[in-house]
């Protein structure tokens, strides 16, 4: 099967699953008002590719048959090249709002593929087996997958892995004729409700020797029985995209998933019990591979929200200093995850195995701000915007013949901008920096691929020396 449109992508929705929302369980997402705008929003997506098949679709290269770009396997610095095109477009739909549309796991797949002699090594061979049936698997029937990586915290001073003896974190319970049988539970499976499939792969903190059994990776379908699905309270709107224009279509949802003694059949596996492929396979290529996606998602919505707030200043003519000011950091940060990209790309070699990811580098210093900028975006958009979103009527209102030419009188903008332009941006400025949607978003944001603070340690702990070090020993070395 070839990449699927949006049509072929809802009705694989319709499969049976346990999905929760708010007290019910859930018997078509792509109906309920929970889920149905995200629904509709990401058959879009899959309708995009078609759309843009130039930049987002490519030849499999078994088949032949048309794929989304996000499972190449990059074999060169022209391969990232192509394939930031087609994961650019696919981030300009949602203006990088949904952080886990379905070429993020494209993207982590096909790395672990191209790098699967670290996953065959240390007698996990049929594990690395698996692994690459499987990204052929997901590349050419175009699956929509989800991940659940992070462990639950229930008690904070016991670490971040699961300790000897935990039952309520995922783990492997027993063999069976067919796999094996897995129990306990995990977090945070963004874009549940609208995958296919489920992966478990494992946390880049390595778990402690004694602790084999959580040491498990594998991807089962979402209908897997035993599989239950608790999604946080939803942020979606229903209405019209003038009153909603964000949250009336990318609130992706995030689950917390229990395993209630789930089967995986023998052929999903990918690690079982195996500590030292486990605590190694994440530490070296995941990162530069994934953090391309990412980053293009990160830098296009910091790049609309530059347009957003230049727009609201020149709709209500505010040239004031400190305006201009605000708004020339949302350019800085923008400008710089754009620098950070490219300069990433540039340095990009052989990871090994023939696979070639981006100069983790500049990567990592981007995935350590993120979480200080996007905050201080919405701070800016909101000190802009004033009261302004507070006066933006509503597509109702403006049905009214009544009111219409009342608000078209007292509510339109500077210079040529009517009531209704006006409305329209203001409301979009809400929607991305002060509804519940970007609550959730700016959350999010916050920890996303783990905290600043968590990440700052890392590039102090990681970063090269050697440069740094010989600019300040040619002081230290001198005689006095």
């Amino acid at each position: 099967m070839p990449a699927r449109t949006g049509a072929e992508f809802l009705r694989g929705l319709k499969a049976p699953r346990e999905v929760w929302v708010e007290g019910e369980r859930v018997s078509d997402v792509t109906t309920h008002p929970a889920f149905s705008g995200a629904a509709h929003a990401l058959a879009e997506v899959f309708d995009l590719q078609h759309q843009a098949a130039d930049v987002c679709l490519m030849p499999d290269p078994e088949t032949g048959e048309p794929i989304n770009v996000s499972h190449m396997l990059p074999h060169s610095k022209a391969d990232l090249k192509k394939r930031h095109k087609g994961l650019e477009r696919i981030s300009e739909y949602s203006m990088g709002l949904m952080g886990r549309t379905p070429d993020y796991m494209n993207v982590t797949y096909a790395g672990f593929a191209a790098r699967a002699d670290e996953w065959s090594t240390h007698s996990n061979e049929e594990g690395g087996e698996n692994l690459v049936k499987y990204q052929k698997f997901l590349r050419r029937h175009d699956i929509s997958l989800t991940h659940t990586i992070v462990h639950p915290t229930i008690n904070r001073a016991n670490g971040d892995v699961p300790k000897i003896g935990n039952t309520t974190a995922l783990h492997k319970v027993e063999n069976t004729s067919h796999g094996i049988l897995v129990r306990g539970s995990r977090v945070l499976a963004t874009l549940a409700p609208f995958a296919d499939e489920i992966a478990v792969y494992p946390n880049p903190i390595p778990l402690q020797p004694g602790t084999e059994s959580h040491a498990i990776c594998f991807n089962i379908p979402m209908n897997t029985p035993g599989l239950k699905f608790l999604c946080r309270d939803s942020f979606s709107r229903q209405g019209n995209k003038f009153d909603f224009p964000l949250s009336s279509r990318f609130d992706e949802q995030d689950a917390f998933v229990i395993f209630d003694d789930v089967e995986v059949p023998r052929d999903r596996i990918f690690i079982d019990g195996n500590l030292t492929v486990y605590n190694s396979v994440m530490q070296r290529s995941w990162w530069p591979n994934i953090m391309q996606q990412t980053m293009i998602r990160a830098q296009t919505k910091l790049e609309f929200a530059w347009g957003l707030v230049t727009r609201m200043a020149e709709t209500i003519n505010s040239s004031a200093a400190h305006v201009q000011m605000m708004m020339g950091e949302i350019w800085c940060f923008a400008e710089f995850a754009r620098a950070g990209i490219h300069s990433a790309e540039q340095g990009a070699f052989e990871y090994g195995n023939g696979a070639w990811f981006p100069d983790e580098r500049p990567l990592a210093a981007l995935r350590a701000m993120l979480p200080v900028w996007f905050p201080r975006v919405n701070e800016i958009i909101r000190l802009i915007s004033a009261h302004n979103p507070f006066t933006a009527p509503s597509a109702a209102q403006f049905a009214d013949p009544k009111l219409r030419p009342l608000i078209d009188d007292y509510l339109y903008g500077a210079g040529d901008v009517s009531a209704e332009q006006r409305a329209r941006l203001f409301r979009l400025a809400w929607d991305f920096a002060g509804s519940a949607l970007a609550s959730r978003n700016e959350q999010y944001e916050r920890f996303y691929l783990g905290s600043s603070g968590r990440s700052l340690q890392a590039t102090q702990m990681f970063a090269p020396r050697d440069r740094a070090y010989r600019l300040v020993d040619r002081f230290l070395r001198e005689e006095f």
